[in-house]
């Protein structure tokens, strides 16, 4: 197969940032590609949170485009239906495996704080602001990472022409979307409108409060502002986003009150993507690989899987309890490292391979805190020799919101791709610029820049990016081939959620769609949180509270969970029922 690889100033082998230039120039033709194609006998899939999206993948799939052309195509369609999870005013993290090289990269399109900010961002008149002023502050919106993602993995990766994978979202933005039940179940969530400023500001009241009346399910909304923005990225590239009017635009609604931002055009035109290596981690005979700091995903989703087996082995048991006890024991102990030590690892120094290290989880497994206490953060540096590392940092629990979605995507080659994307909390900052609403992610760092007379590793820094739940995974088998895509929105709560699809599908042999429906269990701090308004969730409540756990009960987890599974038989499809998502397929073509 051939792929077009130009990583020019990318220079991806490296792992160094991308930094944009022109529009990314076409790749060959599709037609061409699919037959010299070697074998890959599964066909094609995707699973995102709204069939619209799916249908503008599967479009791309069909015609020969690789995964990530399919999640450009995607997204761009989820920013305009669903503008309270995602789109090109936020940011995230995008997973990409290879088959033919059998490379995996990470590209890394999280928020960035502007230049002139110090530790200091959400602290007023040496107050620490609460999460909701905050959230709705101009001093919330970071830099947006989308448009410049989209831009650095089809240059490395994309085989669909650059323009064409704008023209779904175009086409529905001008002729007009179906308003989903969800995106209007929120414009009349009493409490989450009393939160926002969504019916204040000027250009979100007039999109999403016509005539002061909110848009309703089955209402056609047009978005000719979106489309003549993608058009514009889709003719001269991210440039048409990052610098220029638009720009100023987003600059100004991001220096509005309340509590403007310092936000600057210079922010917005420095912005680079990072291309890292993914941190993968061994369960038993599998690779799980996920995006490194600031994500979580990395660092969480390897220590739950290996300290999951390690608790089995010494407790010596194997019914259906036991492994539920084991799992929440491991989220509680990955949860407790993650919020001590993830942070931006350009700014702090972060132990990631060292939280994942055999040895330390190890030792870790041992560390198990009584059901009613709170677990505390491990130190990877005294286990393995390095010296402490614990009193390095103050202890930190920030909170993460939950306006984010998840698409998977294996192409008809083999390829991956595992994209989560975020405006931080439901629709962002409630800025609106040119069809699209401006991000919160700086909230997702630590309000409060020191605890207990020690900095915060997550404090807020200029240039810096804030820690994220966000957890795309690819799992490899043995043989180094396509296992298992997943990933999910749901703030601090991603981690819990994707590892539970890792467990059912890995170890308890549920399909995928099986593996979604399982109830949400979220073990973090504390109490655990039991969705029990699902089959099995009462039953798996009583479990935890039998063995000490103080169980908390909640009648629906806000999680987005899209699963591919590679089985002998081909695809196996899941999208999250707690959502409006679906499953597209493309079949294998001889």
């Amino acid at each position: 197969m051939i792929l077009r690889v130009l990583f020019g100033l990318c220079l991806a082998a490296s792992l160094t940032a991308c930094s944009r230039d022109a529009a990314p120039t076409p790749g060959p033709e599709a037609t061409d590609l699919i037959a010299e194609t070697d074998a890959w006998p599964h066909g094609a899939m995707v699973a995102a949170a709204d069939p619209r999206a799916v249908d503008a993948a599967v479009t791309v799939l069909e015609a020969g485009g690789h995964a990530v052309d399919a999640i450009i195509a995607a997204h761009a369609v989820l920013g305009l239906v669903e503008p309270q999870s995602s789109g090109i005013g936020g940011g995230g993290f995008l997973l990409v495996h290879d088959r033919d090289s059998g490379e995996t990269l990470v590209y890394d399109g999280r928020e960035t704080a502007p230049a002139t900010i110090d530790e200091n961002l959400f602290v007023v008149d040496g107050e620490v602001l609460g999460f909701i002023p905050a959230w709705q502050s101009g001093r919330a919106v970071g830099v947006p990472g989308q448009v410049a993602l989209y831009e650095a993995a089809h240059k490395a990766h994309g085989i669909a022409e650059w323009q064409d994978l704008f023209q779904p979202a175009v086409v529905l933005a001008e002729s007009g979307f179906e308003v989903s039940p969800r995106l209007a179940g929120f414009l009349v969530n009493e409490r989450l409108m009393s939160f926002i400023r969504l019916n204040e500001d000027p250009a979100s009241a007039a999109y999403f409060f016509p005539g002061g009346t909110a848009l309703a399910a089955g209402d056609i909304r047009e978005n000719p502002a979106y489309a003549e923005m993608l058009r514009e990225v889709a003719e001269t590239g991210p440039d048409a986003f990052y610098q220029g009017p638009r720009a100023e635009r987003i600059v100004a609604a991001a220096q509005a009150a309340p509590l403007g931002g310092s936000l600057s055009a210079d922010d917005l035109a420095a912005y680079e993507v990072k291309i890292r290596a993914p941190l993968c981690g061994e369960f038993r005979d599998l690779s799980i690989c996920s995006a490194p700091p600031p994500s979580s995903g990395g660092v969480t989703q390897s220590a739950i899987l290996g300290l999951y087996d390690r608790l089995l082995e010494r407790r010596g048991t194997d019914g259906e309890g036991a492994r539920l006890i084991a799992w929440v024991d491991a989220m509680r102990l990955a949860y407790a490292d993650r919020d001590h030590y993830v942070a931006d690892p350009d700014f702090v120094p972060v132990a990631a391979e060292d939280l994942i290290h055999e040895d330390y989880l190890d030792a870790r497994a041992g560390e198990v805190a009584d059901p009613s206490a709170k677990p505390q953060p491990g130190d990877p540096g005294v286990v393995l020799g390095r010296g402490p590392m614990i009193d390095l940092w103050g202890r930190d629990t920030t909170e993460d919101a939950p306006g984010t979605t998840h698409l998977s995507v294996i192409d008809s080659y083999g390829n991956a791709a595992s994209l989560t994307a975020s405006v931080e909390a439901p629709f962002g900052t409630s800025r609106m610029v040119d069809g699209f609403l401006l991000n919160n992610q700086l909230t997702d760092f630590a309000r409060n820049p020191e605890l207990g007379g020690l900095p915060v590793a997550n404090a807020p820094a200029p240039g810096k990016r804030p820690r994220s739940s966000m957890s795309p995974v690819i799992v490899f088998d043995e043989d180094g081939d396509v296992r298992m895509v997943t990933g999910s929105p749901g703030g601090n709560s991603i981690v819990a959620y994707v590892s539970k699809t890792l467990i059912a599908v890995l170890d308890w042999e549920k399909s995928a769609a099986e593996a979604v429906r399982l109830p949400n269990i979220v073990a973090r701090g504390e109490a655990v949180t039991v969705e029990t308004n699902t089959e099995l969730g009462p039953a798996y409540a009583e479990i935890l509270r039998h063995a000490g756990y103080e169980v908390r009960e909640s009648s629906g987890e806000n999680s987005g969970l899209h699963v591919i599974v590679v089985t002998e038989d081909g695809l196996d499809g899941g999208a999250d029922p707690r959502r409006e998502g679906t499953v597209g397929t493309v079949a294998h073509k001889d």
